[in-house]
């Protein structure tokens, strides 16, 4: 088990569970469209949001955000270690530093004692398109053991000065590479692990590679936060954050949607069906299981785990709870059938 940390009130590590984390795409310094972000990112499920801080305009910023904001705030810091001593200044709950790229001991120091004295951690993020030249030189490359050499490096700089408050993260875009590095990772040390896999691409890719690597390591035990990267609206990287761990069984926390793939035994128009149902389960906290199936004859029985569900027929579909029928309703009143069914649980 991993030692545990506190970001914000929001635990990491230890036995508290995996939690959610994105980034926001806005200019920090406007601090109201951030804010904003922020809060449909709330909205979403996000329970730890991470801003870049590249300027003093930025940094000025943070402590503002951070008083008209729910969930904890982490400050992206590289380069300039006074951004990080603005940023704790101001009242963030997390900075996330490569230690190697600040500058020198003392500056790595002056971090380490700011944030030390008031009790906020460190993540040292270690990434594949950014790893120190020695290292690429002495295993060939941005290598799983590269990787997690250079996250020891960091965290002897940051012991060095007593800090011990510290998560790791060791991203690649490469899915192998990153799932071996966090498996070597968490063999060799027990701070708690940041999991994701770095510029993963658009919606579809991202989620995919996300999925494997994201999904995979979970599904090992491995992990205890997340974030998955897209380049997309971060409220995508959210929604995809909850089904991985739905979909490895980490969470049990609002719908689960279950869908047959169609066959030529389907009678209704299930595709767009199945979409309508699951952006309205968006809506929905229970943690329910929903079937949506093409088949009137077969669907019941094969979702019979599922908590409601419905199965078309050629115009029309049935309504049913726990695999049983309760009620066979017109194809164009299917979706709010089924909602009222799950409002009524």
């Amino acid at each position: 088990m991993t030692r545990k940390i506190l970001v914000g009130k929001v635990p990491v590590g230890g036995s508290a569970p995996v939690s959610i984390q994105s980034m926001t795409n806005t200019q920090t310094a406007d601090i109201n469209a951030t804010v904003e972000q922020i809060r449909k990112l709330t909205a979403a499920g996000c329970e730890i949001v991470r801003v870049a801080v590249p300027d003093h305009a930025a940094a000025l910023a943070v402590g503002e955000i951070k008083k008209q904001i729910e969930i904890p705030l982490v400050a992206d810091i590289h380069f300039d270690y006074r951004l990080a001593l603005t940023c704790i200044e101001g009242g963030v709950d997390k900075v996330r530093i490569n230690p190697g790229n600040i500058g020198g001991e003392e500056r790595v120091r002056a971090v380490a004692e700011a944030a030390g004295t008031r009790g906020i951690p460190i993540r040292i993020g270690v990434n594949g398109g950014s790893l120190e030249k020695p290292l690429l030189e002495k295993y060939g490359g941005a290598t799983p053991e590269a990787l997690v050499e250079s996250a020891f490096g960091h965290i002897a700089l940051l012991e060095r000065w007593g800090f011990r408050d510290i998560c790791v993260s060791l991203k690649s875009s490469n899915v192998p590479t990153t799932m071996q590095a966090y498996q070597l990772m968490h063999q060799r040390s027990d701070y708690p692990l940041h999991l994701g896999v770095t510029e993963a691409g658009t919606a579809r890719m991202g989620t995919l590679k996300a999925a494997a690597g994201i999904g995979g390591l979970l599904a090992l035990g491995i992990g205890d936060t997340l974030r998955v990267t897209l380049t997309a609206d971060p409220v995508e990287e959210v929604y995809a954050a909850r089904d991985i761990l739905k979909a490895v069984g980490v969470r049990r926390e609002g719908p689960e949607l279950i869908a047959c793939p169609t066959c030529g035994r389907t009678k209704i128009d299930l595709i767009p069906l199945a979409q309508a149902v699951e952006e309205r389960l968006k809506e929905i906290k229970k943690p329910i299981s929903v079937a949506v199936m093409g088949c009137p004859v077969n669907g019941p029985g094969e979702a019979a785990a599922a908590d409601v569900g419905i199965a078309g027929g050629n115009g029309f579909g049935l309504l049913f709870r726990r695999g049983e029928v309760v009620k066979k309703v017109p194809q164009e009143g299917l979706v709010e059938e089924l909602m009222g069914l799950i409002e009524a649980l």
